[in-house]
Order: structure tokens, then sequence, then C-alpha cells
């Protein structure tokens, strides 16, 4: 284990921890804020360990997989920590247990919250709560990257530790390259979505936040309405957003080389967008009664599949409320999520695409053993290696599942709202129903139960394996 190359990365990530603060710095002075203080102090620190800390040159900058997992995995927690702290100091949330749920759900992108009160928080609390989406949407480690990439050419380590997905390829040769267009792409969606909720008459602030939460794919809004105070012109734009971030964005990279007609052919981006539309249908049709005309059934049941299958979480009503039928497709989907190489989170629709593909073959091996099959994915043999990781994420996934709603369930809440609230934090979507439904919060929970929601939240988001490496003792041994 290379040491001194993971700290040297870790007080890294502090430096661009206080560059992220001083953004709800500004907003502190923008509206005058006393809350601001806790922001700049947190700032400072940050700064002056990470400034010091990297005084010291590693003696070696070769990292491998094991290191690559275990710096992500640290630098998730070290930001998570860290950015709890002025959440905590400025005395607006009641425990730093709290504060820490909230800052590793907003950095996850997960959305669940255990606030009762949104709107009773300073604005600057706001600001940060959703620029942590922003920051954890594309990963912080993508980010350091595209700026400042580390030599020794052991980069793709760090990238395929931090980016969701069974998979993680190069967009250009270079890493460095592939992390700056991932972010050029990240953030000229995330200007124009702005811009759009602009010219639907939102606030500068407003526009900002939600789009924070729309591109991070995570939730946090800045009214106890989630988003269901807004125009319908205004749900629109953010109804088409979810599901663009939802996409994988090799698609949008094609876009942008002028390669349209091999964009429109991406096999995953295809099947994720049939499953809205199914999805879609199928609720419209569910709860039409309850709405005074198609149209408005139509627009609510797009913006919650969107909302829930890119696991962003925002709501425009509380579907707690509505037909079993419509509940148990949004629940499929929390589990689904978007695709690989998105924002989003859940299983991923590769994935399950895949293994729908592998069943299919089981089934036709007992009619043909002697038969040769293959699995092809996106005009590709997807080899043994691949089956092989996808499985155990599957076995891993219901292990961890299974084992979270066990431990949350010995605080007394009901079957459906533990369940749900274990798929809501592991598959890092926010709402999930009951108690901990959209019109709900997490506060019901003890904080034992909430570490554990938080544990889901990061397993989550980092795909399982290099949080679960921490754990391991081997990981820990030097070479």
């Amino acid at each position: 284990m290379n040491y001194s190359i993971i700290r040297y990365i870790l007080c890294r990530v502090l430096e661009f921890q206080a560059l992220f603060l001083s953004l709800p710095c500004i907003a502190a002075v923008v509206y005058r804020e006393k809350e601001g203080w806790a922001y700049a102090a947190v700032l400072a620190a940050c700064l002056l360990l990470g400034v010091f800390g990297k005084m010291k040159k590693p003696g070696s900058t070769v990292f491998y997989a094991r290191e690559g997992f275990v710096t992500v995995s640290l630098s998730w927690i070290l930001l998570s920590l860290t950015g709890a702290l002025p959440l905590f100091l400025s005395g607006e949330f009641p425990s730093y247990t709290d504060a820490l749920f909230e800052t590793i759900s907003g950095l996850t992108t997960t959305g669940a919250s255990i606030l009762t009160d949104v709107e009773a928080l300073s604005q600057c609390n706001l600001f940060w709560r959703s620029f942590t989406h922003w920051i954890g949407g594309m990963g912080v480690l993508v980010l350091i990257l595209a700026i400042l990439p580390l030599a020794g050419g052991y980069n793709m380590h760090l990238m395929r530790a931090e980016s969701p997905g069974s998979t993680v390829g190069k967009l250009v040769p270079r890493v460095k390259y592939t992390a700056r267009n991932l972010y050029k792409m990240y953030v000229v969606l995330t200007i124009v979505q702005i811009v759009l909720l602009l010219v639907t008459g939102m606030s500068l602030f407003e526009s900002m936040t939600l789009s924070f939460g729309t591109a991070g794919t995570g939730g946090f809004g800045v009214l106890n309405s989630s988003i269901g105070s807004y125009p319908m012109v205004s749900q629109a734009v953010i109804t088409i957003f979810m599901i663009m971030f939802g996409i994988n964005f090799n698609v949008y990279y094609l876009v942008w080389t002028k390669k349209p007609l091999q964009a429109l052919q991406h096999e995953e981006m295809r099947y994720y967008l049939g499953i809205i539309l199914m999805a879609v249908l199928a609720i419209t049709i569910n709860i039409r009664g309850g709405f005074q005309s198609l149209l408005q059934a139509f627009h609510h049941a797009a913006f919650q599949v969107a909302s829930i299958i890119t696991t962003t979480g925002y709501s425009t009503i509380d579907f707690n409320q509505w037909p079993e039928f419509s509940k148990f497709v949004l629940v499929l989907l929390m589990f689904i999520g978007a695709c690989a190489g998105s924002t989003g989170g859940g299983i991923k629709v590769s994935r399950v695409v895949i293994m729908l593909k592998l069943v299919k073959n089981e089934l036709s091996y007992l009619i043909h053993p002697k038969r040769v099959r293959q699995i092809h994915f996106e005009k590709h043999v997807v080899n043994k290696d691949i089956l092989r990781s996808i499985s155990v994420f599957f076995i891993t996934y219901a292990v961890i599942y299974g084992v979270s709603v066990l431990l949350v369930s010995l605080d007394e809440l009901d079957f459906t709202t533990n369940f749900t609230a274990v798929a809501a934090t592991l598959n890092n979507i926010g709402p999930g129903l009951s108690q901990v439904g959209p019109a709900e919060n997490f506060a019901v929970y003890s904080q034992p139960a909430k570490y554990v929601l938080m544990f889901d939240m990061l397993a989550g988001r980092l795909e399982l394996f290099p949080l679960l490496l921490l754990f391991a003792p081997s990981t820990w041994k030097r070479r």
C-alpha cells in the first residue's frame, strides 16, 4: 500500500473542499447571513491542513487498483466529515449526526433529509446542501484529475473506483482529457438548465440550486413542497433534464464529436428510454382517475418516473397516496436506476439488461446444452470477467440490502418504511414510501439506524466494493 500517495491525494481533496466551501461563503455575504462564519472557519481549516499536509511529497506516485479504491473511499468520507461541520456549527442542525447524514445524502446525490422544515434554513446552508449534489454527481476526484492530473499514468484506477457503472472506459486516450471532457459536458448541461429555469420565472438562487440537484440527480429542494409549488413549465424542464442526466455521458460525447448516429445506437440508452416510456404510460393509466385531465396525470407520472429512475428524488406530488400498482412500479424503478456512466444511482440499466440476457441464455442452455452462446451488449461480446463482476455485485448488493433492512428494523417502524428507506439510500434516491415518503423525512430513525443508512448511501454511490475494501485487513498490508 502506497500510503504517501494516498495522504497526498487526500490533502488535495481538502484543498478542493476549501474551494467548494467558498461558494456558500459568498452566498452568506450576498444574503448577509451570520451562518457564513461557520463556512469560513471550516474553509480555513481545510486549506491549512491541505497545504501543510502535502508539503512532504510522496515517495512514489505509483498506485494500483487497491490504492485507487482506498483513496476514493477515504476522500468521500473526508469530504462528508468536513462538509458536515459548517451545517452543525451554524446551529441549524440539532446534532452532528444529523448534519453528517444531510451532507452524505448530498454528496452521494441521495437527497434523503432529516429536516422537517427546509425553508427554515439560511440561504447559505440551502445553497451548500444543493451544491454538494453537484460536487458528488460527477465525482470530486474526476474533477481533480481534470485540473491537476497526477503523474505516473495510473489515474484510471481513481476514475474506475469513483465512476458509476459496471465498466469505465476512456473517451480519449489520456485520462486527463477524459475527465476534462466529462466536466465540460456536465458544466454546459447545468448552465443550460439554469438559463431555462430562469426563463420559466424562477429566481437565480432557485434556478442554481435546483439545477445542481438535477445535474447531480440528487433531489434537495429549497421548499418544503420540493418542486410541487413551481409552475408546470418549470417542472417539465426539470423532468427533461433529469432524464438527460440519467443517460451515459458517452452518448453526449458522441454527439459532441459529431457522431449522432452512433449515439442513437447506444443500446443502454434505448433500454433506459424504453423503460421510462412504459412506466410513464402504465402509471398515467393507473392514476388517471385522480386528476382533472389526462395531461395532468401524464405530467406527474412522467416527473415521478424520471425522478425515481434517475434517483433524483424530486417530487411534484405525494406519490405515497397513489394506487399500489403505481407505487410498485416506482419501487421497481428504484432498483433499476439510471445508465452506467451517468450521474444517476441504482443498480444501473446495463447490469439489469446483461443479467436478463444471462437468464435467457441459461434457459436456452437447458433446452440446447451443446449450442455455443455469447452475450452481446453495445455490439460487443460480454466476457466472463464482466459477467462474474456483475453476478458478484448482485450478490453483494442483496446481502448489504438484507442486513441493512434487518438493522434498521430495530427501530420498530413498519416494513414498508424500512424496506423503501434502505432502497432509497442504497440506490441514492431520497424519498421512499410510508413514513419516509416524499412528504415525510428520515428524522423518524434513531442515530444508530441513521449510521446504517449513511453507510448505504456511501456504498451505493461508490458501487459497493471501494467502501467494503476498507474493512478487509489485506487492503492495508504494505506491498
